[in-house]
């Protein structure tokens, strides 16, 4: 099984257990159509929640994106196991005292952090019978629970420590087409895209009109690099030919954001720009825009290391608060 069928197996097993109707929405504020998971905790939940997750650090919350991440078959099995929402919730909300109060898809940031806390790293909606008795030591809690729940509370006793990535915000990458790129079979070809950034990968199913318009995004950590984009195509019987390359410096497009700070405080406006030069593989100067309160960036790239070939891009930067 090639790689891009492996990723899209994992996808087609995380839609069907999102299919179900309490995944419908965050499992932490009732947000429609979450599209990120706590693959230890075994909960669904919306971009918003999903900041506060990855403050929680990877020992308490291992947040992936359903549509870009590549899932370990470890990761799906507790999904599924957990069995969704609901089923965690009976747990980590068994209890909520006075003085909470679940926040809603419009809360603040500060709402949402004070909830998801206390409700995953202090543990204070747990039955009694659930919580560990010391944080000093490893321990495990003694009941009917999924193990795999069971695993996000437990103290590791390595010496080496866990290093946790902090994430600054989120990158959206719309792949719009692929303009006379090259010839690997017989007469045509079955183009994918391949992103990485990071040790995320995402890719874009092959098409042999590539003309995708598909969207999917990126986590950005704090020394976070360029987004490296590969061109394969697809071969059922043999690997996949590498179609082309090149890398996307996104360091342009997040400065500016960051200068600006809020852009729906901004009208339309043209905030930043990444110079075409020979250090890259740009066709033309990529603007960075603030368009109806978005800041965008149009990108046009000259595929490397081939003989021919253009990808098409739009870029939008996300901030975790937002």
């Amino acid at each position: 099984m090639s790689r891009v069928q492996r990723i899209t197996s994992a996808n087609g097993r995380l839609k069907n257990l999102m299919n179900q109707t309490d995944n419908r929405i965050c499992a932490d504020c009732g947000a429609p159509d979450p599209k990120w998971a706590s693959a230890n905790i075994g909960v669904f939940i919306c971009l918003k929640c999903c900041g506060v997750h990855r403050s929680l650090g990877a020992r308490i919350s291992k947040v992936l994106s359903v549509q870009l991440d590549e899932w370990s078959d470890e990761d799906i099995d507790a999904m599924i196991e957990v069995g969704g929402n609901s089923s965690a919730n009976a747990i980590y909300e068994a209890y909520i005292p006075e003085g909470y109060s679940k926040p809603g898809p419009d809360s603040t940031h500060d709402e949402r952090s004070r909830f998801i806390r206390s409700k995953y790293e202090l543990q204070e909606f747990l039955k009694s019978s659930l919580r560990i008795a010391s944080r000093k030591s490893s321990a495990s809690i003694q009941s009917s629970c999924s193990t795999k729940i069971l695993d996000s509370f437990r103290i590791k006793s390595s010496k080496e420590p866990e290093t946790v990535v902090e994430h600054m915000g989120l990158l959206k990458v719309k792949v719009v087409k692929g303009i006379n790129l090259a010839i690997r079979d017989m007469m045509t070809s079955d183009p994918y895209v391949v992103l990485t950034l990071g040790k995320q990968t995402a890719v874009i199913k092959s098409n042999l009109n590539p003309v995708w318009n598909e969207e999917l995004m990126l986590s950005v950590p704090q020394n976070f690099g360029p987004v490296k984009l590969q061109v394969y195509d697809y071969d059922t019987f043999s690997a996949d030919d590498i179609m082309g390359e090149a890398e996307i410096d996104i360091q342009p497009l997040i400065t500016s954001a960051m200068a600006y700070g809020d852009p729906e405080m901004f009208s339309n406006m043209q905030i930043g720009k990444w110079l075409k030069s020979q250090d890259n593989a740009l066709i033309e100067d990529s603007i960075v825009n603030i368009i109806d309160g978005k800041v965008k960036q149009q990108v046009s790239i000259k595929l490397q290391n081939v003989e021919c070939g253009q990808i098409y891009l739009q870029l939008e930067w996300l901030p975790l608060d937002q």
